[in-house]
């Protein structure tokens, strides 16, 4: 793609803001950057950039897209924004770091994965399975690494394993990965995309452009992954949690089982992923999958599955104080992740909840307590929702705080030996914090000041 000299727009300075801008830079590009924020409140981007010139507008939605060539959107920033209104009336091409990083790419080793949940677990297992095969790695996307500046650096025998939200995909035209990985897919950013349909068109859009030299990984116990099956020109590999498969990557008895449609290869014994519940046995069998298409030996699959301890926010332990234990589920963005880690940890448990509101109803959640909920703490936006649909259940148990601090120390006063705190918000963390990793850290340092001040108390008695 052809960039020297031409005008392009940097819409959000967000994770992959930096990378693009580095990027453009090396291609050529005269780079305009907008954001809502200010230049003090982005003084660090603007440090790391160092002497790359750029155009800026910030704080601001005043700007003359008279000359601008091409838009290259932060994911998040919504169909909706005015600037981008404007570039549509103008048919100014607007498209996500994902899109360009394709289109001057220098290896067609590109794995990407989406779903609703289970994206950042699936590609960090993927990319630590492809170091032990000794391949040269770049592990990028939605995982919080902007990808086109590595690309710019990578060769052709290089491999790419990009986490891909449905805001990336949303805006790309031509982007062909060799394997695709979907998931699942249920209820999530419906505020973002407007409907259920849209939100699946996205997703869509990772295999759109595949053709019979591609590999598409799919969960054979979504219903909606089944459905597309018609839609796909690609290869299919089905992997299933539950059923025994005529081709494909499964468990069977006690076992991780690769079939190629002739004869069953065992991988790995389940109960050996360090990673835990069901939701992790999926993540782990998609992760073979796309091993598996890219033709990885078994030693190194096998190996990184048995050394893999987890990405952090998800699931993670924290620290017991006093018999109780607390763990950080942060990446718990949607009702059903949230239903994945409650089925992943041994009751009893209390339940921090609440935040940003997408548009999503709590009910299911509700009901997938089955008594290893005792207790729910809520904040944030969706504090009130939550409740109501806790009540609307005959679940009694809440109790409504002000913010992290005050919902860490209102669980541990209710807890009791054995117990187990889970943060697993089931909503965003916008509007508290500005992202979930965010929030997790802020979980973490106040259950260590809780475990100091705890210690203190037992040092004076």
């Amino acid at each position: 793609m052809f960039l020297k000299n031409k005008n392009v727009l940097v819409l959000g300075l967000g994770i992959s803001g930096l990378s693009t801008v580095k990027a453009l830079n090396h291609l050529g590009a005269h780079i305009v950057v907008s954001d809502n924020k200010s230049e003090e409140e982005l003084k660090d981007f603007f440090n790391k950039i160092g002497e790359i010139y750029v155009e800026k507008h910030l704080g601001t939605n005043d700007i003359n897209l008279e000359n601008i060539d091409l838009i290259i959107k932060s994911p998040g920033i919504p169909p909706t924004n005015p600037i981008l209104f404007r570039a549509n009336t103008r048919n100014i091409e607007i498209i996500t770091d994902i899109e360009l990083a394709y289109r001057i790419s220098n290896t067609e080793n590109i794995i990407a994965i989406t779903g609703t949940n289970g994206k950042t677990t699936t590609t960090a297992l993927v990319a630590e399975i492809f170091k032990k095969a000794s391949y040269n790695v770049h592990k990028s996307g939605n995982i919080g690494v902007g990808i086109l500046w590595d690309m710019i650096n990578s060769e052709k025998d290089h491999v790419f394993v990009v986490e891909t939200s449905s805001f990336q995909l949303e805006n790309t035209v031509y982007f062909k990965p060799k394997i695709s990985l979907i998931t699942n897919i249920t209820p999530d950013h419906l505020d973002w995309h407007g409907s259920i349909n849209n939100y699946i068109d996205a997703k869509k859009k990772v295999f759109k452009n595949q053709d019979f030299d591609d590999f598409t990984v799919l969960n054979y116990e979504d219903e909606t992954l089944r459905k597309m099956e018609k839609e796909i020109n690609s290869n299919i590999i089905w992997f299933s949690s539950s059923q025994i498969l005529e081709k494909g990557v499964y468990k069977k008895e006690e076992n991780i089982i690769i079939n190629n449609g002739e004869k069953e290869e065992i991988v790995i014994p389940s109960e050996e992923l360090k990673i835990l519940g069901k939701h992790n046995l999926e993540n782990a069998l998609a992760a073979i999958a796309i091993a598996w298409a890219m033709d990885i030996d078994l030693k190194s699959i096998e190996s990184a599955l048995r050394e893999f301890p987890g990405v952090e926010h998800r699931g993670e332990y924290v620290r017991s104080i006093g018999g109780i234990s607390f763990y950080n589920d942060s990446k718990g963005t949607n009702p059903d992740s949230t239903i994945n880690a409650i089925e992943a940890i041994d009751e009893p448990i209390i339940l921090i909840a609440g935040g940003y509101d997408k548009g999503i109803e709590f009910d299911t959640l509700i009901k997938s307590f089955h008594g290893k909920v005792r207790d729910i703490i809520l904040l944030g936006q969706t504090k009130e929702k939550i409740k109501e649909a806790a009540l609307r259940h005959e679940f009694e148990n809440i109790h409504m705080v002000e913010n992290m601090e005050e919902a860490v120390h209102v669980s541990y006063k209710i807890g009791v030996k054995g117990d187990n705190i889970l943060l697993s918000p089931a909503c965003a963390s916008w509007g508290m914090y500005n992202n979930f990793e965010e929030r997790g850290i802020d979980f973490k340092k106040i259950v260590h000041d809780l475990e100091v001040k705890e210690s203190g108390k037992d040092a004076d008695n």
